[in-house]
């Protein structure tokens, strides 16, 4: 019988294994880190995929501002990647930021190709000055930042 994939709001009982995968991809330096302590504190603002009753992916949304929320730290467990869990993930926070409405979605990322599949659109960074204030302004690659931002409006 095929696995069955299923797409849900993160529980606490998840914290440990989005911990470990999001931990997996800082350690390769394309995410950046989150403490269970962090992760804790926004549980709710996660979305998980699980096939079989397994955690195997992961994303989350963060307001920047009234009309603009940011995919942040979206990941598939390798052995599971080219499945369509990463776009049921992102269909899932799409959803969320509809029924906020919220109009703007971005997200920076090294995976151009899969959010353009998804709907959306390159952009330049310095049109998101909330990330900037935000997030970039702590980050270690603030002067030399090679992620690509995207962007999809919502109708």
């Amino acid at each position: 019988m095929p696995a069955v994939a299923v797409c849900r709001q993160a529980q606490l009982e998840d914290v440990e294994p989005l911990y470990l995968m999001i931990e997996n991809y800082a350690r390769q330096g394309i995410m950046l880190p989150r403490s269970r302590a962090v992760l804790q504190r926004q549980i709710g603002d996660f979305v998980v995929a699980e096939v079989d009753g397994v955690v195997v992916g992961c994303g989350s949304l963060c307001r920047l501002g009234e009309e603009l929320v940011e995919v942040r730290s979206l990941g598939i467990a390798e052995g599971f990647k080219g499945r369509g869990l990463g776009s049921m993930l992102v269909e899932q926070l799409v959803k969320e930021a509809r029924r906020l409405s919220i109009p703007k979605i971005m997200a920076l990322t090294y995976e151009v190709s899969f959010f353009l599949k998804n709907g959306f659109t390159v952009v330049e960074k310095e049109i998101f000055p909330e990330k900037v204030w935000t997030d970039c302004v702590n980050c270690s690659k603030q002067h030399c930042c090679d992620e690509i931002a995207v962007l999809k409006i919502l109708d």
